[in-house]
């Protein structure tokens, strides 16, 4: 992300990532046209799945994860349903995604559903489409040990397959880190979510066929991780859109009602000025749909001084604070933008990059455990930058041993009042926090 943003700049780098998933949501419609009929549908799932995902929009590597996903999905539903094999191309697919995220797991993931699905298939399908799916298990076998090969070809070797194991299996960063929680239902931002939910199982009920072994194991695998952790909505919202989009194009095929009819002839009259337009007139739409949004809740061009600490990193940077410093981990995004290399963070956004140990560490300072002292004496760490108004400041208010050298409504530096510090000490004598905290005597 760094040599992204040192190449594009940030308001590049803001127009990449809202462009990858514009990318990646009209490559989902042009799946769902490919598997239905109705034009209406398409438009109706692919929004329903956009509002489900803006929740974890961040211009982060995990958005190229639900572009390849994406493709892997389509390639293996074409290969699937549609009889059109391009699967020869995941081996290079992996080679890139491998070194990219983290996320390359979900190909494999998928790969295992598809083939398994053949393998029951060919034992407990049909007669006539037995021997074909034994074929398909087959084939798809040899892909993966070809994708597996792939995956090696990265720094880490081998590891790298170990990895998303061990962080899913860490129960401690499961349990404090934000963003692999349960979603709250009663947020808003949840709530397309919890109407796919509703939709896909409504549509189910009235269906009159019954889902594929691979249907049944995607949405309930999906599901389980989207309901487990908030980052996999959208993984599930990509995966559940296809599936329920084929029930509803047979459910409205099938009904004879008067709705029914005018649906069938409006989307009739969208399908063909949808022809005239050849196409152009879909992705400009998604992208008109994402990116205001995502420049104005995910990103923007700049940063709002009400909620980084701009001017506290630029006294930073004006006084050349000397020693090791310990920061939030939020500010710590901002610091490694605005500051780096002349200040190292202790720890950023990324916590789940750093380990549960340091992350432990980490959470003892901010929460003054018994023994927060020890972890700042084991890393040397003789400054604080933290946001204003927070326990751990009004702590370090109150301690002799802490000084605050500088405030404002975002953040508070404090130094450890020893020589080190001494000439700053001297030069903010009397800094007062800008919050409703009353000073201490």
């Amino acid at each position: 992300m760094t040599s992204l943003h040192s190449l594009l700049g940030l308001p590049g780098v803001v127009v990449f990532f809202a462009g990858m998933i514009s990318l990646v949501y009209y490559l989902l419609f042009r799946m769902l046209r490919r598997l239905n009929g109705y034009i209406l549908i398409a438009v109706a799932m692919t929004l329903l799945t956009i509002t489900s995902s803006m929740l974890h929009w961040l211009a982060r590597p995990h958005i190229f994860s639900l572009l390849f996903m994406v493709v892997w999905y389509d390639l293996l539903d074409s290969y699937q349903y549609r009889g059109i094999n391009r699967l020869c191309l995941f081996p290079f697919l992996m080679l890139l995604w491998v070194n990219l995220h983290g996320g390359f797991i979900i190909g494999f993931v998928l790969l295992g559903i598809y083939s398994v699905g053949n393998l029951w298939l060919s034992r407990f399908g049909a007669m006539e489409e037995r021997e074909t799916a034994r074929c398909r298990w087959r084939y798809l076998l040899m892909i993966t040990l070809f994708c597996l090969a792939a995956s090696l070809v990265n720094p880490f070797g081998y590891n790298i397959l170990l990895f998303p194991f061990s962080l899913v299996s860490n129960r401690y960063m499961m349990d404090n880190v934000m963003e692999f929680l349960s979603p709250n239902f009663h947020e808003i931002a949840v709530t397309p979510f919890r109407l796919l939910l509703l939709l896909t199982l409504g549509l189910w009920a009235f269906s009159r066929r019954r889902p594929t072994i691979i249907e049944v194991s995607l949405l309930l695998l999906f599901l389980n991780l989207s309901l487990y952790s908030v980052r996999y909505i959208p993984l599930f919202t990509l995966i559940a859109a296809p599936i329920v989009a084929r029930v509803a194009d047979r459910l409205l095929d099938e009904n004879s009602c008067r709705f029914a009819a005018w649906l069938r002839r409006k989307d009739a009259g969208i399908a063909e000025i949808d022809g005239q337009a050849r196409g152009f007139i879909w992705p400009i739409i998604i992208t008109l749909i994402i990116v205001p949004y995502f420049l104005q809740s995910g990103a923007s061009l700049g940063f709002d001084e009400k909620l980084k600490p701009v001017a506290a990193v630029e006294f930073m940077k004006r006084e050349q604070i000397p020693g090791n410093m310990f920061n939030n981990d939020e500010f710590g995004d901002y610091i490694i933008y605005a500051a780096w290399p002349q200040y190292h963070v202790f720890v950023d956004g990324r916590l789940d990059m750093y380990g549960s140990d340091l992350m432990k560490e980490y959470n003892k300072v901010v929460k003054f455990d018994a023994d927060w002292e020890s972890v700042m004496k084991k890393y040397d760490m003789n400054w604080i930058i933290y946001d204003a108004d927070s326990p751990l400041c009004r702590y370090l208010l109150i301690r002799n041993d802490w000084r605050l050298i500088y405030a404002d409504k975002v953040a508070d530096v404090f130094v450890r009042n020893i020589p080190l510090y001494g000439p700053l000490i001297r030069k903010y004598p009397a800094v007062k926090p800008v919050s409703s905290v009353p000073t201490p005597l």
